[in-house]
């Protein structure tokens, strides 16, 4: 990865640490408002929730479990889909008891809070994990780039589908991607450093 991806993951860190300390700030709320009023009514943006489905989500992250197992022989690559998708959704059911926000369209709801968005942060982590594996072994930095600027679109369209669907706040949502790009980051340093530590081992003479 490029190295001002990873300065950017504690950036973002940052950005979610101010948008919990700040939900109930007259200029966060009114940031919500007005990104639910400039979104309302957006049929085409509605279209992108089903990429957040849970069962969706799964179903890549277990295609990609195999494709890296069986075809790539990579079960470290294995645990890196394990920790971002998993232990992601992990986190965020821990955020969301934590803060306990309810949803803007469901009152006096303690079975499912909005904070952070699980849709926003998961969905960030299963598709740039996707696009970190489908793009390591590729040489053109063209295509390379041209697959990320997709995943990125996809990505922030698919968390503005949940305000658009009033099931979260535009912050609720923000924060989500912020977590979910912080996390990627953390396990990317993570795998690419054990894959640095085990090329040492096999270079280096007996």
């Amino acid at each position: 990865m490029k190295k001002w991806f990873y300065p950017l993951g504690l950036v973002t860190l940052i950005g979610f640490a101010i948008v919990f300390l700040n939900l109930t700030h007259e200029k966060m709320i009114e940031f919500d408002e007005s990104a639910a009023n400039a979104l309302s009514g957006n049929g085409f943006l509605k279209l992108f929730k089903i990429f957040g489905d849970q069962i969706v989500i799964i179903i890549v992250a277990l295609i990609l479990m195999m494709f890296l197992a069986f075809y790539r022989k990579n079960f470290r690559g294995m645990l890196f889909v394990l920790f971002a998708v998993g232990g992601g959704n992990l986190l965020n059911q821990v955020l969301k008891k934590w803060v306990e926000r309810e949803r803007p369209d469901i009152p006096h709801q303690k079975d499912s809070f909005s904070f952070p968005s699980g849709n926003a942060m998961v969905g960030l982590l299963y598709l740039f994990t996707l696009t970190y594996f489908l793009t390591e072994n590729i040489s053109s930095k063209t295509t390379r780039i041209l697959i990320w600027i997709g995943t990125i679109v996809l990505t922030l369209l698919l968390g503005l589908s949940r305000i658009v669907s009033n099931a979260h706040y535009a912050t609720d949502v923000l924060a989500g991607w912020m977590a979910g790009y912080s996390l990627f980051i953390i396990v990317a340093v993570w795998y690419e450093w054990r894959n640095r530590q085990m090329s040492k081992r096999i270079t280096q003479p007996e």
